[in-house]
């Protein structure tokens, strides 16, 4: 059964890729690069699907995912997540999506996670541990979280100058999985 599909991811590239795949498949596909976006298509055209990014500028996903369920609470969503980033893809099974896949996910495991009747509140078994690196920034990327996008609280909270978490935010994610060059 064709579904209408919101997709809302920054990495414009993988968000065309699947939007081909998809609409291959005989989905109606909508796009969004961010939050403003996706609540916009959203209201549109009342998607019954979303797949939702969880790392983007500005409102991230876990905030789309909210505001996706607050408008229709019959909405399936999947989220998309780097690696490493299993606390913050179990906060948004919280609210309200139900799966969430690492990147890079396919078309046909996309679709495949919309019919589990389960949420997925495990995290899938890593392959090789997480380095140093990519533990610390899902931490900060946590506890900002925790503290609304707010950076003096969160900064506060980890105990550490303003100015040093402004750094380490600015410099991304370690391996540049979320690095885009738009």
């Amino acid at each position: 059964m064709p579904h209408t599909i919101l997709l809302v991811d920054d990495d414009r590239t993988f968000c065309a890729a699947l939007a081909t795949a998809l609409r291959r498949r005989q989905h109606t596909v909508l796009l969004a690069h961010n939050y403003e976006d996706a609540l916009a298509e959203a209201a549109a055209w009342s998607p019954d699907r979303a797949v939702v990014d969880l790392r983007m500028p500005g409102r991230g996903g876990l905030e789309v995912v909210q505001a996706l369920r607050a408008r229709d609470p019959q909405i399936r969503m999947v989220v998309l997540t780097g690696y490493g980033s299993i606390a913050t893809a179990v906060e948004a099974m919280k609210a309200g999506a139900i799966h969430y896949l690492t990147k890079p996910a396919d078309a046909d495991e996309i679709l495949a996670a919309f019919e589990r009747t389960a949420p997925n509140l495990e995290a899938p078994p890593a392959s090789q541990p997480p380095r140093l690196e990519e533990v610390e920034w899902e931490h900060l990327q946590k506890v900002l979280t925790d503290a609304g996008g707010n950076i003096s609280e969160a900064a506060r909270r980890l105990g550490m100058h303003r100015r040093s978490l402004q750094r380490k935010l600015a410099r991304g994610r370690p391996g540049g999985e979320d690095d885009h060059d738009e």
